[in-house]
């Protein structure tokens, strides 16, 4: 499969169309639901198999982001052999009370990873926690990076963005 066969593919599986109310609170007539191409098999571990090769040189530990980000960490770890911290948005008040679960991130190199990177604000937040558990986050690696500005914000906190596909990528997929 080629890069722009697996845009293709991400693309068919996952552009809706009907009426949505976005986030914005904006109505659109088309939708990208991410989670239509972490939810096949196939297609996702395809794409583990693509961003396994964007795993930075030294990383240590895979930290997929709560919600998306999970599938896509627990595929990528596979092809990597690397092992997975599960990141919480929030902290349980429970249990464990952790932020990070499964893989210790403390000391650690750590590649935060992510589904859809739009405006990065989910990526510097996350990233702040786990550097304030003594992770060292250079990197965060997302299937799509949406051009939206999550680049440049990530930058802003020394962050490095890798991505698989852009939203330039998903528009003009190929005819196969």
């Amino acid at each position: 499969m080629t890069h722009s066969d697996l845009a293709a593919r991400i693309h068919a599986v996952s552009r809706l169309t009907g009426q949505f109310t976005l986030r914005s609170g904006r109505t659109a007539t088309e939708y990208f639901d991410k989670y239509r191409f972490e939810a096949d098999p196939v297609l996702l571990d395809e794409i583990a198999l693509r961003i396994a090769a964007l795993v930075p040189a030294g990383t240590e530990v895979l930290a997929g982001l709560e919600m998306g980000g999970i599938p896509v960490v627990t595929a990528l770890g596979r092809h990597t052999g690397l092992p997975c911290a599960f990141v919480r948005k929030a902290a349980k008040t429970y249990g464990t009370c952790r932020l990070a679960e499964g893989a210790e991130v403390a000391g650690r190199r750590v590649l935060v990873v992510e589904d859809v990177v739009t405006s990065g604000g989910q990526i510097v937040l996350s990233t702040a926690d786990l550097r304030a558990l003594g992770a060292d986050v250079r990197e965060a690696l997302c299937v799509i990076d949406r051009e939206q500005g999550g680049a440049e914000a990530l930058a802003v906190e020394g962050i490095q963005l890798l991505s698989l596909l852009t939203a330039d990528d998903l528009q003009r997929p190929s005819p196969h």
